[in-house]
């Protein structure tokens, strides 16, 4: 295979990463759960879906502004909560931030990231419109979650994203040969000073996968984000809906936007591929409450054909760690600029020049 000096693509730049990055973290990074069919069934989900343009429309201006809950988007795009960014740059969270807010799209900072939510809050602070939602799991010491709650708020995060397909870690065989944990060094940057919670060494396991054993709260019911959105005032987003039912839940239960997502294929390996069960979730919701798609995106076709089936925006993940595992703040910029320049083409070649008017 011929070397790649500049990626031209989110495929290239995941070939390139491989070679700077240890063999465990990019096992982490790419994996997914048991057998990885419901990893390889995310993008095929997509290339399932065929496209009908529309001639001789005047697309000469692209218009590919939005809003998610209020906030404006220069592209329907955010990055989704990933831990451990350190993994792939010195720079981690804070690269990836600087890099999405200078773009004008959102930023999802996991609960197990590697420089603090404080610190990655005073990079958005930088820019008037930064869009920065705090991912939550929810610890059995139900304590520490409401101070993870209130340091969110207390920083400008604008929306609470609790995921909810993680009672317990997917069975992830790469991290299990691998027996992952964090290299020294590298630390949860939200959890410093508190005894027992860091990523242990488990011989012959993933360390993550013991500590979500160890301190996450398998119990989490629908009933708990009542007393969840008592703790702030910030908008609650629910991650990791897959069914028109808990959909509909999630709109009774006062959630005011959800992610259709199925953790990246990293947890319930044969779950239905997210874009698949989008058409089924959009008409439950009903514009109830805002619908997000995350999972396989690699492609500016790949976020059209989520807006038109009725994503009010989508998440990527894995391209954002590749890139940043190339080239830190300017990987990931380059990463989001790739994509914004298909979504723009894929739109004027379908002759829409607005988001609302998409459709297959």
């Amino acid at each position: 295979m011929t070397a790649i000096s500049s990626p031209i693509n989110l495929f290239e730049y995941e070939q390139l990463a491989k070679t700077h990055l240890s063999q465990m973290a990019f096992d982490y990074y790419i994996s997914g759960a048991g057998d990885e069919i419901t990893l390889r069934d995310n993008r095929a989900a997509f290339e399932r879906v065929k496209l009908r343009p529309r001639m001789l429309v005047d697309v000469s201006q692209i218009n590919l502004t939005t809003s998610v809950l209020g906030q404006p988007l220069q592209l329907p795009l955010l990055i989704a909560p990933m831990a451990f960014q350190c993994l792939a740059h010195a720079e981690g969270e804070l690269a990836t931030a600087m890099a999405t807010a200078s773009a004008g799209v959102g930023m999802v900072l996991s609960t197990l990231s590697t420089k603090s939510l404080e610190e990655v809050a005073e990079v958005g602070s930088k820019f008037p419109n930064s869009l920065q939602w705090f991912q939550l799991y929810i610890h059995k010491d139900r304590g520490l979650t409401r101070a993870l709650v209130e340091r969110a708020y207390a920083t400008g995060y604008k929306a609470l994203c609790l995921t909810v397909d993680a009672p317990v870690l997917g069975q992830r065989e790469r991290d299990r040969r691998n027996e992952f944990v964090l290299p020294s060094g590298l630390q949860l940057a939200n959890l410093v000073n508190i005894s027992g919670l860091d990523i242990p060494y488990e011989p012959g396991e993933s360390g993550l996968f013991t500590y979500f054993a160890q301190q996450l709260d398998p119990a989490l019911t629908w009933r708990d984000l009542e007393w969840l959105q008592s703790l702030s005032p910030l908008p609650l987003v629910l991650k990791g809906i897959l069914r028109g039912d808990d959909a509909a839940r999630a709109v009774e239960y006062g959630a005011k936007a959800i992610v259709v997502s199925n953790h990246g294929g990293r947890q319930l390996d044969g779950a239905i591929a997210s874009f698949d069960a989008l058409a089924e979730i959009v008409p439950v919701v009903d514009g109830r409450i805002e619908v997000l798609l995350d999972g396989g995106i690699r492609r500016g076709t790949d976020i059209l054909k989520a807006l038109a089936i009725g994503a009010q925006a989508v998440l990527i993940g894995r391209p954002v760690l590749w890139g940043l595992a190339v080239g830190g703040q300017a990987g990931v910029s380059h990463v989001i600029s790739l994509l914004q320049n298909e979504l723009n083409v894929a739109m004027a070649l379908m002759g829409c020049s607005n988001l609302r008017d998409l459709e297959t």
